[in-house]
């Protein structure tokens, strides 16, 4: 089933999105920002139909089915619950909101209301990360043990930037953080203990967040997270007859390489991907939504809550909290 887009923010992200769409296919009927002027240059650079200078007029465009809301962290919530409310089927760029709190209420609102809602957690639907699931569920490296990832990037200083600025949700965590955290949620579910450090900008904002996680089988989990630093981008899941490493960059298209054992080299994987990659969760979402569905098997609802709540518990340890929670 092919659904007819609708982009709700103009930012660099939905211009990502937006061109990854149009590149592979998906349809794309209509675009909103809170101003008409930026709606319309958006439409003119990617050629779409509509342009509406208002979120409440693209909700309610009926040639929009499903709407992806890229706005800044806060206004996830009250943007996806709009959608919902217009009845549209919703991707909610990451992270999913601001806590589990709003997540629970979005998950239980599109429920309710029978619609798809899902994080455009877009990492898990690349071709490398479908093969991994594929190897570890072969049994290819024994048991998994453990899994280490880092997601840093050198990001811009300035302080009235939306990264650094604590009531737009900004900092190390949720920017960039939800990536190996979701990745580790993926691999052992939600973990029995945390233990979590930061250290802080002068705005308040986490410039960077490590994690130790463990859970109940005995494996552990290790997250580094940063914005004043550009480190490797790998990550590796080690498991008892092997392991499995991630190219860097690994939370985008790229490859990875199985071990056995022994070290010795047994898969070199690569995938060609068009574009960037991030059509995929876009596939996802049509296929669910053709197949009558509102939950994805590879990111239930449940595990979008449990990934929120987890990193609600990494903000407690390390004292951060947002002015507009």
């Amino acid at each position: 089933m092919t659904l007819r887009w609708g982009i709700l923010g103009t930012g660099g992200i939905a211009r990502q999105f937006t061109r990854d769409l149009l590149f592979t296919g998906h349809p794309v009927a209509a675009v909103g920002s809170r101003t008409r002027e930026n709606a319309e240059r958006f439409a003119a650079l990617f050629e779409i139909g509509a342009a509406h200078g208002s979120y409440e007029s693209l909700v309610a465009d009926p040639s929009v089915d499903i709407v992806y809301v890229a706005t800044p962290h806060p206004w996830h919530y009250p943007n996806a619950t709009l959608a919902l409310n217009a009845g549209k089927h919703v991707l909610v760029e990451k992270p999913f909101t601001l806590n589990a709190a709003q997540a629970r209420r979005l998950v239980a609102l599109a429920a309710d209301r029978r619609l798809l809602v899902l994080e455009a957690m877009w990492t898990r639907w690349l071709p490398h990360m479908v093969r991994l699931r594929e190897i570890l569920a072969a049994g290819t490296i024994g048991e998994i043990r453990s899994m280490s990832a880092d997601h840093t990037q050198l990001l811009p200083s300035d302080p009235g930037h939306r990264l650094n600025a604590l009531e737009l949700g900004g900092g190390a965590l949720l920017d960039l953080g939800v990536y190996p955290v979701s990745f580790a949620s993926e691999l052992f579910g939600a973990p029995q203990s945390i233990q979590a450090t930061a250290t802080f900008k002068d705005t308040g904002a986490d410039a960077q967040v490590a994690t130790m996680f463990g859970y109940p089988g005995g494996q552990i989990a290790t997250t580094y997270s940063a914005s004043t630093t550009r480190g490797p981008n790998v990550a590796a899941v080690l498991g008892t007859d092997g392991r499995i490493e991630i190219d860097s960059i690994w939370y985008t298209a790229t490859g990875l390489r199985v071990y056995d054992g022994a070290g010795t080299l047994i898969q070199d994987v690569r995938p060609a991907v068009e574009g960037r990659g991030m059509q995929f969760q876009a596939a996802e979402a049509e296929r669910l939504v053709s197949e009558g569905r509102i939950a994805s098997d590879v990111l239930p609802p449940a595990e979008i809550v449990a990934i929120m709540a987890t990193l609600d518990q990494i903000r407690e340890q390390i004292g951060l909290r947002y002015p507009n929670e």
